[in-house]
Order: structure tokens, then C-alpha cells, then sequence
């Protein structure tokens, strides 16, 4: 997108909304860069450069605009629909695996030396991987300095810097403001400190329908994991160096976000996870315009446009739940899940709910005694066999994990059709293609519809939504009464 001048600058031109956190406009004379929507009247374009990436922008000497805060945009959407190396790689960027095992790391991830993940990175993003490593780690710091009291020797360390003076030189390189500047230009008095709790916004593309979103986890939730209370979405996290819980809450214009960390080095990592979780940053126009092409189709989406797919805070969680709710009722997967997490999960105290346990472990679950299981015998075989492989690294789900290896990998696995294989896709692996003809309720929504019904007929007929079919199925979902569509009261 940032190659093509001449839409660049209508966006631009147009402040246009739709490409915030697409490309970036870099202004020559003023070595400020912005959002494409940025309110600031237009610069002339002979004077505009266009980055793909904020860190390509603050690599090149440009700081961020005060007005529009393009180092809050939404993620790129580009990055969770390919599922190449590049892409990959951004995700585990931006989950803060460079600041945990550095480049090295992200690049035994990949199976890359790191001479070719930098040489990659530069070329489509116009920045290496500490850079945008570096661009999250100033981000992460603007919000602990506008949104909390801490002081900034503990935020340095909670955003990933090494020191106190690399932390301040990157606020003034990054904002052209020292750490006090900002915290003094934030909007009202920063909410009063609680020690390990942070509270932001985290923005998306609009619109965003959250009916079928909050809906599905609330109708979904595993207690003592999960909960809806007070109008939010509530669970626990494990995360890297501690375990947190998050609540939550659907705003017109943002998501309400509240994390109780153990450890703040964890922010990073809970955030992305919450992205992913809510799919924010996706690009709801651009699904939504392919959808309407398909004119049995496009009354669903004009009736509530913005549906995202539900995701996910751990894939392997995911993958167990979703062999248990295997040819059951959504009650009854809940049950057999409640039953795990009260037995093998991690006891955690809640002193503003009912959340009681951090979902077990992989690990936690491939010892455990299949007759101890509630399951008939092959539903039993099907989860020691994916919790063994999980925990013997036979089996990766992740950002970095590539989609169609990882379907063969789980068809592969005794018990593993298609239906789980691809919800599995959809949830866990965040493929925005990811499609169930043979669902139940999707085939009686395509058949009400006037489309076929068979699951043959209905995947040749899909082909059209392509590569959205995992938000048609989103669509076809909400044509049923479930509660899984509803926003929780």
C-alpha cells in the first residue's frame, strides 16, 4: 500500500480512517509523521513520504504527530490475514518475543538466521526487528506514563528498556516530549494507582459489532476462567513472567480495557493477547464489501456490519476446548472444561469476582488418568493424544505457527476431523479463511438463505467470500436465536 503513491494521497487527502496503521505519512517539513485520518490539514504532497511501519517512520528521523497519535493505531490488518514468514514474524514481534529471547530467538522461531530476518523485515517494513521491537516498547510506554502513577524507573522496566536512559532517549527520540511532558499533556488526572493494575483503550477499525464477539465468549465461558460481570468480559491470563486477569467492556469508539498483572513486564504480551482475542485489527470494511458482492449475503451484513471472529488469549486452551465440545451442547462442553480447570488449573485470587484458576497447562493435562475423564473413550484418546503432542512440542499453535502445516499436523491426530481442524484455524490460528461447511448451525443458516446445504456445494459456493470466509461464518451464525449472538445484559 505505501508504494502506491497516488492512493496514498487521496487517503491522506481524505483522511481517511480505513488506513490507519496500513501505511504512515511522514512529512518532509516538519520530520513529523501521522495517521492518514489525521485531523491537521493535509500537507502538500510533494512534501509526503509513505512508511509501512511507524518504526520505518521513527527510523528514519520522523517523530510522532501530537494530534494524531499514530503510534496508537490500529495494528495492520495485512499481518494477521498472510500467513507467510513476514507475517509470522510480526506477530511474534508484536506478542514480545524479541524483548523476551531477542533476535536470536525470533529467529529460531522461524527457522531463519538472522541476517535474513533482518534483510526481510527492512525490505516490507522499513524496519529491522529491534526497531519495531523498539516503536511497541515506546508505545508500551506512552500508556503506563498516561494511564498510571507509576514511576517512570518502574515503567522503563515494565516496557522492555534496559535502562532508565534508553527508556528516556527513546520518548524524547520517539514523541519529541520527555516522560514528564507526557504525563503532564494526558487527558484529565491519571486514574488513581493500584499496584499491578492498568487501565486503557485499546482502539479498532470501525464499525465494530460486538453482539456475536462478547456474545459468544460470555455463552462460552469456562467458570472459574471466565465471566461476564458488570457489563465486562472477564478472564484470568498466564502470561510469560506471571498471570493476570482482564476485563473487557465494548465502547462506541474503543475497547475498555482493564489488566491486574502480577508482573508488568507482562503488558505487552496481555495486550496483543487481547487484540487477538477481540480481533481488533481487522479491517471490517474490506471484509464486509467482499461479503456484500454475494447478494444472498449482503442483507446480513448491512443488518449489522463490523462482525469480528472471536479468537483467542491461548491456542492450546483453545485446542483442548475444542475437543471437548465435540458432538455436545455449549453447556455441557462448559461443564467437562470446568471439571479440568478445577482439578488441574492453577488456583488465583480475584478480590473483584468469581474467577477462582488459570486454565491447566498442556503439560498439566498430559499426565493426567484418562478414567478420571467424563468423556466417552475416543473423546478421551482424542485429548491425551492432543495434550501429549502439545507438550511434547510434537504440535506448535501460535502466532508463529504455519496454517496449513498445522491443519495437516491436527488431521493427522486420531479424533481430528474437519469441523475441529477448522475452528481450531478460525479461533486459534486466527486464519480469516477459515471455514465449516459441515457445521450444523452454519448449514441450516446457508440452506435458510436459499444456499446450499451440502457441505460440498456449500465450500464450491463459498469460494466467493474468499479470503473471509471465517467472518461469513460469523454472519451465518448470527442468523440463529443462540446466545452466542447476543450482547450479555
Amino acid at each position: 500500500m505505501h508504494t502506491d503513491t497516488e492512493r496514498c494521497v487521496r487517503a491522506v487527502q481524505s483522511k481517511d480512517a480505513r488506513f490507519d496503521g496500513v501505511f504512515f505519512t511522514a512529512v518532509r517539513t516538519t520530520r513529523i509523521y501521522c495517521r492518514p485520518s489525521c485531523p491537521a490539514v493535509p500537507p502538500k504532497p510533494e512534501n509526503m513520504d509513505f512508511h509501512p511501519s511507524a518504526a520505518s517512520c521513527q527510523r528514519a528521523g520522523f517523530r510522532a504527530c501530537k494530534r494524531c497519535r499514530p503510534d496508537t493505531s490500529p495494528g495492520s490488518p495485512e499481518w494477521n490475514v498472510r500467513a507467510d514468514a513476514v507475517a509470522r514474524a510480526v506477530r511474534l514481534i508484536q506478542d514480545g518475543v524479541v524483548d523476551r529471547e531477542g533476535v536470536p530467538g525470533l529467529a529460531r522461531r522461524l527457522g531463519w538466521s538472522t541476517r535474513q530476518i533482518e534483510r526481510q523485515l527492512l525490505a516490507e517494513l522499513g524496519a529491522g526487528p529491534l526497531a519495531l521491537a523498539r516503536a511497541q516498547r515506546a508505545q508500551t510506554a506512552r500508556t503506563l506514563v498516561e494511564t498510571t502513577g507509576l514511576p517512570f524507573g518502574d515503567i522503563a522496566f515494565a516496557a522492555g528498556f534496559s535502562s532508565i536512559r534508553s527508556f528516556n532517549d527513546t520518548v524524547r527520540q520517539v514523541f519529541a516530549l520527555t516522560p514528564g511532558e507526557l504525563r503532564a499533556r494526558a487527558a484529565g488526572p491519571a486514574a488513581p494507582h493500584t499496584p499491578g493494575v492498568i487501565s486503557l483503550r485499546l482502539p479498532f477499525r470501525a464499525p465494530l459489532e460486538p453482539s456475536n464477539l462478547f456474545g459468544h465468549l460470555a455463552a462460552t465461558a469456562v467458570p472459574g476462567v471466565e465471566e461476564w460481570r458488570d457489563g465486562a468480559y472477564r478472564r484470568t491470563l498466564a502470561l510469560p513472567y506471571g498471570h493476570g486477569i482482564v476485563a473487557l467492556a465494548p465502547r462506541p469508539d474503543h475497547i475498555a480495557c482493564r489488566l491486574s498483572l502480577t508482573d508488568l513486564r507482562d503488558l505487552t504480551h496481555a495486550i496483543s493477547r487481547c487484540r487477538r482475542l477481540l480481533d481488533l485489527d481487522a479491517d471490517p470494511v474490506a471484509v464486509d464489501d467482499r461479503l456484500r458482492t454475494d447478494p444472498l449475503l449482503a442483507p446480513l451484513v448491512d443488518k449489522a456490519p463490523g462482525r469480528r471472529v472471536p479468537g483467542t488469549v491461548d491456542p492450546a486452551e483453545f485446542a483442548v476446548r475444542a475437543v471437548l465440545g465435540q458432538q455436545v451442547s455449549t453447556a455441557a462442553a462448559r461443564t467437562h472444561a470446568a471439571r479440568l480447570v478445577t482439578a488441574h488449573g492453577v488456583p488465583v485470587d480475584d478480590p473483584e469476582g468469581g474467577l477462582t484458576h488459570l486454565f491447566p497447562t498442556s503439560e498439566a493435562l498430559a499426565g493426567l488418568d484418562p478414567e478420571t475423564l467424563a468423556l466417552p473413550r475416543s473423546r478421551r484418546a482424542t485429548l491425551l493424544t492432543l495434550v501429549r503432542a502439545l507438550a511434547g512440542g510434537d504440535l506448535a499453535l501460535g502466532p508463529d505457527t504455519d496454517r496449513a502445516e498445522t491443519r495437516a499436523r491436527l488431521l493427522a491426530l486420531p479424533g481430528f476431523g474437519p469441523w475441529t481442524t477448522e475452528l481450531i484455524a478460525m479461533r486459534a490460528l486466527g486464519d480469516p479463511d477459515a471455514f465449516l461447511p459441515g457445521d450444523l448451525g452454519v448449514r441450516r443458516a446457508a440452506e435458510t438463505l436459499g444456499l446450499p446445504g451440502a457441505p460440498g456445494a456449500l465450500t464450491q459456493r463459498s469460494a466467493v467470500w474468499a479470503p473471509w470466509r471465517a467472518y461469513a461464518v460469523q454472519y451465518l451464525w448470527a442468523t440463529d436465536s443462540h446466545p452466542i449472538n447476543l450482547l450479555p445484559v
